[in-house]
């Protein structure tokens, strides 16, 4: 990351909170005791595909011998989508020797790290601030949080208990990656489903997964965007501090599908498919191992600035909204 792009975060989000994002000392977390792991939501199809991986009779070798052992279901409350998965996906995690637990607080007392994978990222603070509290290593699953406010919130109770936390989408390993050099990036436009739910942010609740997508290519610095919305589509462009732009384009429409093309000094590279979940999965175990996040704190708050700062945008009829204005507001 550029020093000055990893400036103009921090200024933004630690001016005045007390936030020292920087300061993450992953040797200070507490070691998993264990290989146990917790699943907190059984809302979501991600939830199965874990452990699917994990549990299967003869798992891949990367994972370690880690091992769903526990999951709490809950959970969105209201949003249909969700709640209507959570009776199915216990009875399928139940065949792969999962037990299920009344409570988060028996959860933790039950497993050694957590998946938290609760689909509704407004119940994101409250659950991971229970995780917080035992010292155990978690993962976040997108979104990070039901608003900005909130994922500034998580990060900062993070930095409280010294627990460095990792929050990923599986897109941010789409393929097509392995031919991109980083630091020769132009500019990039990528794309994906964009389904709107109520209870969220425009992008937050899928759109995010075409933004990670954006900052995996560009990194970060974005310093304001515009955006342009009809009821079939988004088109999201951001101008970041050195000049470059990158956009995101996101469909209600027609088959849903991942992907973009990346504007390099070598030439044009085209991303996607899309790759699974395993390449995340060994992530997050190498996460829980080491303690070491693979994305940090101010890459993962300043896409959720962007997506925040693009539903700005539309609010006031496409005008240029800066990140920085969003960023000083959730605060």
């Amino acid at each position: 990351m550029h020093l000055s792009r990893r400036n103009f975060i921090l200024k933004s989000v630690a001016t005045g909170a007390g936030l020292g994002l920087l300061d993450y000392l992953p040797a200070l977390a507490k070691p998993a005791d264990g290989k146990r792991v917790g699943i907190i939501g059984l809302d979501t199809s991600h939830s199965i595909a874990f452990t699917k991986a994990l549990n299967a009779d003869q798992p891949d070798p990367v994972y370690d011998g880690y091992k769903v052992t526990a999951a709490y279901p809950y959970g969105s409350k209201d949003i249909e989508s969700s709640t209507k998965r959570i009776p199915g996906y216990i009875d399928e995690v139940k065949k792969m020797g999962v037990k299920i637990t009344g409570s988060i607080q028996e959860l933790l007392a039950e497993t050694d790290v957590i998946l938290l994978e609760t689909n509704d990222g407004r119940l994101h603070l409250q659950q991971a601030t229970e995780v917080f509290k035992t010292g155990k290593r978690m993962f976040i699953d997108k979104p990070v949080a039901g608003s900005l406010s909130d994922a500034i919130a998580i990060y900062k109770a993070a930095e409280k208990y010294k627990i460095p936390i990792f929050s990923a989408s599986s897109l941010r390993y789409i393929k097509g990656l392995e031919n991109v050099d980083k630091a020769k990036v132009l500019g990039a436009d990528t794309y994906s489903p964009a389904v709107l739910e109520k209870t969220h942010p425009d992008f937050f609740w899928y759109g995010v997964h075409g933004v990670e997508t954006l900052y995996t290519v560009m990194g970060t610095g974005c310093k304001s965007v515009t955006r342009v919305s009809t009821p079939n589509t988004d088109i999201v462009v951001g101008i970041w501090g050195d000049g470059r732009t990158g956009t995101f384009r996101g469909t209600r429409t027609g088959k849903h599908d991942y992907g973009g093309t990346v504007f390099t000094e070598d030439g044009n590279k085209v991303l996607g498919p899309y790759g699974g979940y395993a390449p995340l999965l060994v992530d997050i175990i190498k996460y829980f191992k080491t303690g070491e996040m693979p994305v940090t704190p101010e890459e993962t708050i300043e896409i959720f600035a962007f997506m925040e700062a693009a539903d700005e945008s539309k609010r006031q009829g496409g005008k240029s909204v800066t990140l920085e204005s969003v960023l000083k507001k959730a605060k």
